[in-house]
């Protein structure tokens, strides 16, 4: 009978334990090098993985946000201020707003997300778990489905036009990547650089009359900018394809990639996991996973192309209007 009773007793203890650590307030503050709908997508992925572990904004969570609005210069400082405030976590989305973040903090759990190469922006040295203070979720995009997409839906693609920021090394990893694949599909790439948005629109007007298609990969300098590029293709009968599915949902022709809402709730998860006491050195880095196929109807109409048939019906998402 004693030994019931203290079982209880120890039972309810444990109980209130829990209940007073759920109800901890905690901060974690979250900085992305610009605001555009797939790195916004990540940043509620975030949230509603929190919500679920039961971290709630104004009950027991303080969810702070920051956009570098495409400054370097500005996420080194939001970096050195997050660091300041000494918050439970950082997580910095996109390669610019992880290495300010990693660079200023060596002991503030860190856990960065929508990193394409990691290992190669420095971030990391492998995706083993790293015994730092850093972990976090890579996007590196299936560059070999996207290139068997774009030649599927365009078949006589010859010559396709690469939009990016060379200042970005996310997109320097996936220009070497695409660079591989083109070379087995007898692919030539023709480079359309530009360092910043308002240098998108003339970029992409140079690749017209030289490429079949153009591709906008997970370069936050380009996806800002995206509906200059879907401007372009629109007047001049060229198709745009991405590299996330949020920019078809914009405009652009086709996409296979990650849905950076589930990108951001892998993150969340492995944040609250750190909230509850995990060493962040312990977990692994990992790459995002599953991919998802969206195509747009209504842009291949606007440019008078037909969507096969196979492609549409194995595709996720076919937006019509």
């Amino acid at each position: 009978m004693r030994m019931r009773n203290f079982g209880g007793a120890a039972l309810a203890a444990g109980i209130l334990f829990s209940t007073a650590a759920s109800a901890e307030n905690v901060t974690v503050s979250v900085t992305a090098i610009v605001e555009h709908p797939s790195l916004d997508a990540v940043r509620d992925g975030v949230k509603a993985a929190l919500n679920k572990a039961g971290y709630v904004e104004g009950k027991n969570l303080t969810f702070k946000f920051e956009s570098a609005q495409g400054a370097p210069a500005i996420a080194a400082q939001i970096a050195q201020r997050f660091v300041g405030e000494a918050p439970d976590v950082i997580v910095p989305i996109s390669t610019p707003s992880a290495q300010a973040v990693v660079a200023s903090t060596p002991s503030i759990p860190v856990v960065f997300t929508a990193v394409t190469d990691p290992v190669g922006a420095r971030l990391v040295k492998g995706f083993d778990p790293t015994g730092t203070n850093v972990t976090g979720v890579a996007d590196f995009a299936p560059v070999k489905d996207q290139v068997d997409l774009m030649l599927e839906i365009v078949p006589g693609l010859k010559r396709l036009g690469v939009l990016y920021n060379p200042g970005e090394p996310n997109s320097l990893s996936i220009l070497d990547k695409l660079e591989q694949v083109a070379q087995e599909r007898n692919l030539e790439l023709v480079e359309g650089p530009a360092t910043k948005s308002s240098e998108v629109q003339s970029a992409t007007q140079n690749l017209v009359g030289q490429v079949d298609a153009v591709y906008v990969p997970t370069d936050n300098t380009i996806v800002s900018a995206l509906e200059a590029v879907l401007n372009v293709g629109v007047e001049n009968k060229l198709p745009v394809f991405s590299s996330e599915t949020d920019s078809v949902a914009r405009g652009a022709l086709a996409a296979v990639g990650f849905d950076y809402f589930q990108v951001g709730v892998e993150t969340g998860d492995i944040v609250a996991r750190v909230l509850k006491g995990e060493k962040v050195g312990s977990i692994p880095v990992v790459n995002a996973g599953g991919s998802s196929l969206a195509v747009n109807a209504s842009f291949a109409e606007r440019i008078g192309l037909t969507l096969p048939d196979a492609v549409i019906k194995r595709a996720d998402t076919v937006i019509k209007q």
